[in-house]
């Protein structure tokens, strides 16, 4: 578990590294990838192991028997959340922009409201409008460093054609870990609006320490017959590009009709994913986990430490994930500016905050899942980038 080796990830069709000169300008031969959230790690030793086993087999017919792949995301869950997961509730997706979009499909009709506290992961809006259904942002104010939900905002905000909201669980840009009292409070919007919850936690394993993940299904159990969850090893693992990902719906009903929609697309997984995944989730895979989010600790105070000492920049404090949310309003610069100074002076490549939606206008976010060295110099970079203002 060498987390500070360097990999050269140029030219072997990586989207962070060679499509970011494309997107943002930004050289890979001199610039630093920090925008796709994936890790540049490489997975615990089982999952490699998990893969050369297959490979060395050579031969790669369909999937069968996934009663192991099943048993180890319920010990997972068991253990590492205390979630107890029914079998039958579990449903494997082509990752989980594949899951929200097939909960778009089973829960909403065109036309449908679907609720996204923003800022917020971009796929999520990009798949609602693809799928013919209105975005409804409801934004959530920065209060004490922290992004915070706004209910009685909200509330005036429905029309009843809202049918679904998709909670980012811990959050994504803000790395919140959300309370169980701000869980409850999005029960009851739910319960208010008439609204499907479809809960994102596939960063719930990505929690530093002093901080707690509360899982939706054990802290609202009252909304069963409105709750979807969704996870996957991927994130937790960087084992993104396996596609796979778990959708689990408790309520028998929903799941009847997540599955028709799943049935009538002939959605089933890829056999590596599910090697990997029943790999990942084990107790070899949980040391490394616990292992990587004591490295990426300090390469969050590392970062947050010196982009805070340049006067006009916040980094929110980071409770979960590795994608620090970064507010440039401080220096009164337009995004233009704050924006080229980053992709042009420092030569980092990071997600444009107004993807995100409304509340991001005046972000970037960037990933600390790297090599120490590369925070390092990314670091010091945006301090040469903003010397103007120290």
């Amino acid at each position: 578990m060498n987390f500070d080796e360097e990999i050269n990830r140029v030219g072997t069709h990586s989207v962070k590294w060679d499509a970011m000169e494309k997107i943002y300008g930004v050289s890979p031969q001199e610039g630093i990838s920090m925008w796709v959230a994936d890790m540049d790690f490489r997975p615990p030793a089982c999952v490699q192991k998990a893969l050369e086993a297959v490979t060395d087999h050579g031969i790669y017919g369909y999937f069968g028997d996934d009663s192991a792949y099943l048993a180890a995301i319920q010990w997972w869950m068991k253990n590492r959340h205390g979630w107890e997961v029914e079998r039958d509730a579990i449903f494997t997706t082509h990752g989980l922009v594949n899951g929200t979009g097939l909960c778009v499909q089973a829960f909403t009709a065109p036309g449908d409201g679907v609720v996204l506290m923003t800022p917020v992961y971009h796929a999520f809006a990009r798949v609602v409008a693809a799928a013919g259904r209105k975005v409804v942002e409801c934004q959530m104010p920065v209060e004490n460093g922290r992004h915070v939900m706004d209910f009685g905002a909200w509330d005036a905000q429905m029309t009843g054609a809202e049918k679904m909201l998709i909670l980012c669980s811990p959050h994504n840009p803000g790395g919140q870990v959300w309370s169980k009292a701000e869980l409850r409070g999005v029960a009851d919007f739910a319960k208010r609006h008439d609204l499907i919850v479809v809960s994102d936690e596939i960063h719930h394993d990505l929690v530093f320490p002093g901080h707690k993940h509360s899982v939706m299904a054990v802290a609202t159990p009252d909304i069963m017959d409105r709750l979807v969850m969704m996870t996957a090893t991927t994130k937790t693992f960087n084992i993104a590009g396996s596609h796979i990902g778990n959708v689990i719906i408790p309520d028998a009903a929903l799941r009847a009709r997540f599955a028709a929609v799943m049935n009538g697309l002939g959605i089933s997984p890829n056999s590596f994913g599910l090697f990997m995944a029943t790999a990942a989730y084990s107790a070899e895979g949980a040391e490394w986990v616990d292992t990587l989010m004591a490295y990426l600790a300090e390469n969050k105070r590392i970062f947050d430490d010196g982009v805070n000492a340049i006067p006009g920049l916040k980094s929110m404090a980071l409770e979960a994930t590795y994608l620090a949310w970064v507010d440039f309003s401080g220096t009164g610069m337009t995004a233009a500016e704050f924006t080229e100074r980053v992709e042009k002076g420092a030569k980092i490549a990071a997600n444009h905050g107004p993807t995100f939606g409304k509340g991001g206008e005046s972000c970037l976010r960037f990933n600390l899942a790297t090599p120490r060295a590369r925070v390092e110099t990314a670091v010091k970079r945006l301090q040469v980038a903003f010397a103007d203002l120290q």
